[in-house]
């Protein structure tokens, strides 16, 4: 028998757009399959459409908490999941068919890969554009990330690893979790196509932390809670100016400005 896929929606005033993030989810052409849509806090119509599917779709859940952020939701709704494997999908966003399947076809597989995604497109009413995301590596996912969220991987990793910090509020937690995932082994496949794509709003969370404050936040936070990682990988901690972090703790330690 297969293993049961948890996909986990977290949604917080997404109505425009949940409906059909929700029928994606249920046209994979995997089984056994369950939504989980967990709804934030949200101040608009966002539970009452999840609300409007559940005679559509018996294997659609549906969680109402107070708003605690992206990541609380996302955990919520893990927690819950009776599934071997998760994919979180934020509350407008759209996957393939036959993403699901591909993935768990390799995880089952191979018991050392942690993570399968995709490649992805980017999109809104104007159109689409790819996507252009850097191979994964160690050391390239200490300087920036590569995976997008709606990555599948085991539950039980999930587990083992915390879950979402959800004291990271100043975005990108889903790079942080890859770190924590992936930082001591694991092996990612990315698969060679298109199964993902990510809408793109004018009031987005990649925009509202995209500041540099936000940045500085961010990179302050995962220097705290992963220094040995950037150690090994970088020779010292993330700087501001990620892509000359390594170089640039290399000469400090020439000149015995870091230890």
């Amino acid at each position: 028998m297969k293993p049961t896929v948890s996909i986990v929606i977290p949604v917080y005033n997404g109505q425009n757009f949940l409906e059909e993030t929700i029928h994606s989810a249920f046209n994979s052409d995997y089984s056994p399959l369950e939504v989980i849509v967990v709804n934030d806090g949200s101040t608009d119509n966002s539970l009452q459409v999840a609300m409007s599917l559940l005679k559509q779709y018996s294997d659609l859940e549906i969680i109402d908490q107070e708003n605690g952020g992206v990541a609380s939701a996302r955990n919520t709704g893990i927690k819950k999941a009776s599934g071997k494997y998760i994919l979180p999908l934020d509350g407008d966003d759209l996957i393939d068919s036959s993403y699901i399947s591909r993935s768990v076809e390799i995880l089952e597989e191979n018991e050392k890969v942690k993570v399968v995604y995709c490649q992805a497109r980017k999109f809104n009413e104007k159109g689409s554009k790819s996507w252009n995301l850097k191979p994964f590596s160690r050391n390239a996912l200490a300087r920036d990330n590569m995976i997008f969220v709606s990555a599948l991987f085991r539950k039980s990793d999930w587990q083992k690893v915390g879950g979402f910090s959800e004291d990271m509020k100043m975005g990108r937690e889903d790079w942080e979790f890859w770190i924590k995932m992936l930082k001591d082994g694991g092996e990612v496949v990315q698969l060679p196509f298109v199964g993902f794509h990510y809408r793109l709003t004018q009031n987005s969370k990649r925009k509202r932390t995209g500041t540099d404050q936000k940045k500085r936040e961010r990179i302050a936070y995962l220097n705290e809670k992963h220094p040995e990682f950037f150690k090994r990988e970088l020779s010292g901690p993330l700087r501001f100016q990620r892509t000359w972090s390594k170089p640039y703790n290399q000469i400090l330690r020439i000149f015995g400005k870091l230890k």
